[in-house]
């Protein structure tokens, strides 16, 4: 892989013109396909194989015309203090106000409050349901218009008038500060790095062109494919991350060979087969966890897995191709300032258009100036002391891992939206007028087809419904023209995201058989309510299968990389302990509430459900990066003679640096994404920042030299007969080491050397 990679480095640069006209015309031709493509459709939410999605899917059936997840308001009327909501004007406001909406553009419907006995028991406060015939993303601006003036007038009137529902919710993602913000620290990050702005811009230029391609191509594939807008977060939010990474690994490895006396389009190649490879693995960790997602068996979550690994693609043949290509045309300008002015005088210098040195060590090769950097300090530091280092990091991860075991699941709604919006106030008003399980009703679909009395059959039903502990009212039953199916609901006593809700939804499923007993009809519960409760409980049950095949994967994965048995088995270990401290710093914070505020969550509550299935597969593929580009240089230092603790420091000294920038550019490029208002967004953003966080700076900077530490030559021992069947990958570039100089190739008969068992 080496050769190879090398090969394309030396291509990229000696053709740098083609090189960035091709990216110019795919970035043209994506962004073309983005504005001609026609916008998304609203698919909604699908979830095959759970009760609620089958009712819902019978109810598309049996109700036809009405999407059974379609947009919908719940406009809600409070009278002010001392009045009643059904009196004089205050009732002449509201009915106006439900004329108007059931007349409005793309409505079905707009009940009546006061028909529908949608009244608090105090008279204050009233609500009216309007459903429309398309999803939320399909709603014209003129529906939209005519609930929003709507709501005006009767505010006019002297009501308080607030919306619930999605039919206000016109999707879309971030609004551009997030990742602003994430880019000028970034920015900040790689110039206190290289101490150049052609060195700090160069990563940023191309991780904006690799977003750019990426964002284009899902708007482009977005209506074909059924994408969501949440679909493109996450492929922008990892996009921008690792390509600012593998850049930056790029150009960390020019430098560091053009201070080693190479020509500057040989230490281009050099890096892209030495730093390009360790690229290459990493991504391909990143790509096959995210597309690993589809095993969970969630559609969404299936898309947005692909699309993200295709950001991550993406970023990969940026860094292999357009980062060469760009430093052939400042070859000079990403070096520091002392660097250009030493070699002014020397150009062509002593590397010539040689390779490495004919087999030169990574001893010879050395920056001088880099040896007693803080990461050699620090390394050391580790290998003195490496048993209390490694027991005070397990302890720390494992104290933030404790609240994971208080983990809920579910997928907080308007409740946890700021005060600010109008769906939160809405949602506050109809718990305080109605009781907090008003905002989560239970949706009963009763299939009587084939019964002799169905109406009769559906009142039984509903009437030992409500006679369920628990459960504080039913509406009447609605049938379909056929008379063969009925939808009510069911209120229930306690808040959509109480465990007391779950508890009542099993304990009415498990009693169905005893519920429909003599009817002859049959029901499922559904709404957003159980739907949630479903979806947890199908991620809950495919987390540990999915953790499974990750860390298997990664062992396999490192195994190959490192050709060590116990180094690819701690990797792991300490992926779980990053994995499940990270996961039990989000319970901390966004559902016990310690510090929630600081974050701008006004609501703790459940954790949402697919949270746990990101951070397994995100932070596996992040994880692997910085192991891959940290573990190999103490590989290559160990394949070259070096003792296992001098090899422990080589590592450090030429790639702790940069490991620790890229890690603060990633915290910096998840964080900024928790300014957001969207409480999916804001969790995702804070749950992978704080991941990359531990991992990077507890796990990968201090456990592992510990443990590489303790365990001496034997963390590089390999079976022999494992070692036979192994294949070779060379991400270390131990080809380029043993071949002539000047050549792209290594010699007749020569292989990469092999590590011996040292006692």
């Amino acid at each position: 892989m080496a050769i190879f990679l090398h090969r394309v480095g030396r291509i990229a640069f000696r053709h740098r013109w083609y090189v960035v006209l091709v990216w110019a015309a795919v970035l043209a031709l994506a962004g073309f396909g983005a504005l001609s493509a026609p916008k998304a459709s609203d698919e909604g939410f699908s979830m095959p194989g759970i009760e609620s999605q089958k009712a819902f899917d019978l109810m598309e059936q049996r109700f036809p015309g009405t999407a059974a997840d379609g947009a919908s308001a719940r406009v809600v009327f409070v009278a002010p203090d001392g009045e009643r909501v059904d009196a004089g004007g205050n009732r002449r406001a509201v009915e106006a106000a439900v004329a108007s909406l059931a007349e409005g553009p793309q409505a079905v419907s707009a009940s009546d409050p006061f028909r529908a006995k949608a009244l608090s028991q105090d008279g204050r406060t009233a609500y009216a349901t309007v459903t429309y015939e398309a999803g939320p993303k399909d709603l014209t601006a003129a529906a939209r218009d005519r609930l929003k003036g709507a709501v005006e007038d009767a505010r006019g009137a002297g009501l308080t008038v607030e919306v619930g529902g999605k039919a206000l919710d016109e999707g879309g993602g971030p609004g551009g500060t997030a990742e602003a913000t994430g880019v000028a620290v970034a920015a900040l990050v790689l110039l206190v790095t290289f101490g150049s702005l052609a060195a700090a811009g160069l990563p940023l230029l191309t991780a904006l062109i690799g977003v750019g391609v990426s964002l284009a191509s899902i708007l482009t594939l977005a209506h074909a494919l059924h994408l969501s807008a949440t679909t493109s977060i996450l492929a922008m939010m990892l996009g921008l991350a690792v390509g600012i990474d593998y850049a930056l690994f790029v150009v960390s490895r020019y430098r560091e060979e053009r201070s080693r006396g190479h020509e500057p389009r040989e230490a281009a190649a050099v890096a892209a087969g030495t730093a390009g490879s360790a690229v290459v693995f990493a991504g391909l960790t990143v790509v096959i966890a995210l597309a690993g997602l589809s095993v969970v068996g969630i559609p969404m979550l299936t898309k947005m897995g692909l699309a993200a690994s295709g950001a991550v693609t993406v970023a990969v043949l940026i860094a292999l191709t357009l980062v060469p290509a760009l430093l052939g045309f400042w070859p000079n300008a990403v070096l520091t300032r002392r660097a250009r002015a030493g070699r002014a005088g020397r150009a062509g210098g002593t590397g010539g258009t040689g390779g490495t040195g004919g087999g030169r060590s990574a001893r010879d090769d050395a920056p001088k100036d880099a040896t007693e950097g803080w990461g050699t300090r620090w390394a050391r530091f580790v290998l003195r002391r490496p048993l209390p280092v490694l027991l005070l990091g397990v302890v720390g991860l494992g104290a933030l891992a404790l609240p994971m075991t208080d983990l809920r699941l579910g997928n907080p709604g308007d409740e946890a939206k700021p005060v600010s919006t109008t769906e939160r106030r809405a949602y506050d008003a109809l718990a305080e007028a109605f009781g907090p399980g008003f905002n989560g009703p239970l949706s009963i679909v009763v299939d009587a087809r084939g019964t002799a009395d169905a109406k009769d059959a559906v009142r039984t039903v509903a009437r030992r419904i409500g006679d369920t502990g628990g459960i504080v009212s039913v509406s009447p039953a609605r049938f379909n023209e056929a008379g063969d199916t009925a939808v009510f609901q069911a209120v229930p006593s306690t808040a959509p995201t109480d465990e007391r809700t779950k508890d009542l939804v099993t304990s009415i499923r498990e009693e169905r058989p005893e519920i429909v007993s003599g009817t002859g009809v049959t029901f499922a519960v559904t709404g957003t309510t159980a739907l949630d409760i479903d979806i947890a409980g199908k991620v809950q049950s495919a987390l540990v299968p999915y953790l499974t095949v990750v860390v298997g994967l990664a062992v396999v994965l490192l195994l190959l990389v490192f050709r060590s048995l116990l180094v690819p088995l701690k990797a792991a270990a300490g992926y779980l302990l990053s994995v499940l401290a990270s996961l039990g710093v989000v319970v901390l914070v966004f559902q016990q509430g310690h510090g929630a505020g600081l974050l701008g969550a006004e609501h703790t509550g459940p954790i949402m459900s697919l949270m746990p299935i990101f951070l397994v597969g995100i932070v596996f593929g992040l994880a692997m990066d910085y192991e891959v580009f940290l573990v190999s240089r103490m590989r290559e230092a160990y394949v070259h003679g070096r003792t296992p603790g001098e090899s422990v420091t080589e590592g450090f000294r030429h790639s702790a640096r940069v490991v620790a920038a890229a890690a603060l550019i990633m915290v910096a490029v998840f964080a900024g994404f928790v300014s957001e208002d969207d409480s999916m967004i804001k969790m995702i953003g804070f749950g992978l920042a704080s991941a990359v966080l531990l991992d990077a700076f507890v796990v990968r900077m201090a456990l592992v030299p510990a443990v590489l530490a303790l365990l001496g030559h034997r963390a590089w021992w390999l079976p022999a007969r494992l070692d036979r069947l192994l294949p070779r990958v060379d991400v270390e570039g131990e080809a380029l080491h043993r071949r002539p100089a000047g050549t792209d190739t290594p010699p007749s008969g020569t292989v990469a050397p092999r590590e011996v068992s040292r006692t």
